[in-house]
């Protein structure tokens, strides 16, 4: 495939028919709508799509309503790479003994970072070794949040959740992030990259690239959740922007084996006085409050500023800067 991705403007698909309705029962600021959203312009055939469970599963179809327009099921937290596997090598015999005679049919699946992260690892692993041709969407907001706001592998640094409280002597969680993505990419599958819903077009366009892609793709997106990270529910797609403006969550793709930075990440590369100190995200979220209040502490910002500048560093040295 094409190192390069599909030239997408938002304008050219903004107007066209979207398969994820509005009235569903997302939490008000949550990213996760829009990234669905976002997710569904891509579309531009018959499509497929694997639910394991979470915020995004019941949320967008409590019985007897479903906001999806197209085929959609709900699967477990460990399962749905699995599920989604079986579908995909049904219809695949299906067509060559022709039964099934729609063509090409696009499968994603969609997964939390606990049913990705922790939960459901095993079924993805299984499905990418498989070469199962599907598109694996992450939808990161760094905990359990559809259970109680647990820690998963996906909650970054120092965050408190309900069971990594921050304390007096425990600063909330003590691990720092699973690096998931590379995980994936050390699977050696075509398609993988990062994405977020505050840069549409580069979200629509790895979707499309990923759909596109012989063979099995995963999507890495941040999707802010203001209730378990507790901010202005106004102020969501702002967050999920500073993650990458901070490099927490910066933005690349690696096809065929071949790293790139995405706009966003590339203008800080060649730029670095662009990139953000990681306390500009810190401070504005709840789940770091105990890193500001009651006293400032600077020793926790630095270890966790000090790991994102290592990661970030690997990333620039794996791209060619």
């Amino acid at each position: 495939m094409s190192t390069e991705l599909p030239n997408i403007k938002l304008k050219d698909v903004v107007d066209k028919p979207t398969y994820f309705a509005g009235g569903h029962r997302l939490c008000a600021g949550c990213a996760a709508g829009s990234m669905a959203r976002q997710v569904t312009m891509a579309f531009n055939k018959p499509t497929m799509i694997f639910n394991a469970t979470g915020c995004l599963e019941v949320a967008s179809t409590i019985y007897p309503f479903s906001a999806w327009k197209v085929p959609w099921l709900h699967v477990a937290f460990e399962n749905a790479s699995a599920v989604a596997s079986g579908v995909e090598g049904a219809i695949k015999a299906m067509t060559r003994k022709g039964i099934y005679k729609d063509g090409k049919t696009d499968i994603v699946v969609f997964g939390g970072d606990g049913g990705t992260y922790d939960i459901g690892i095993q079924a993805l692993s299984g499905a990418l070794e498989r070469g199962h041709d599907l598109l694996y969407i992450l939808y990161d907001n760094g905990a359990y949040m559809n259970t109680g706001i647990q820690r998963s592998g996906g909650t970054p640094y120092g965050a408190s959740t309900t069971t990594s409280p921050a304390g007096s002597v425990i600063p909330g969680k003590t691990q720092f992030r699973k690096p998931i993505t590379e995980i994936i990419i050390a699977h050696r599958i075509k398609f993988v990259a990062t994405a977020s819903p505050a840069y549409p077009e580069d979200l629509i366009a790895k979707v499309r690239a990923g759909l596109d892609v012989d063979g099995p793709a995963f999507l890495h997106v941040e999707s802010s959740c203001n209730r378990g990270q507790r901010f202005d529910p106004a102020k969501s797609i702002e967050y999920v922007r500073l993650a990458t403006e901070t490099c927490l969550h910066p933005l690349y793709s690696v096809i065929e084996g071949e790293y790139k930075l995405s706009r966003p990440s590339e203008r800080i590369a060649k730029d670095p006085s662009k990139k953000l100190p990681l306390e500009e995200y810190l401070k504005l979220e709840g789940r770091w409050r105990h890193f500001f209040k009651p006293t400032r502490r600077d020793d926790l910002i630095n270890i966790f500023q000090t790991e994102v500048d290592k990661r970030w560093e690997e990333l620039l040295e794996k791209t060619g800067y």
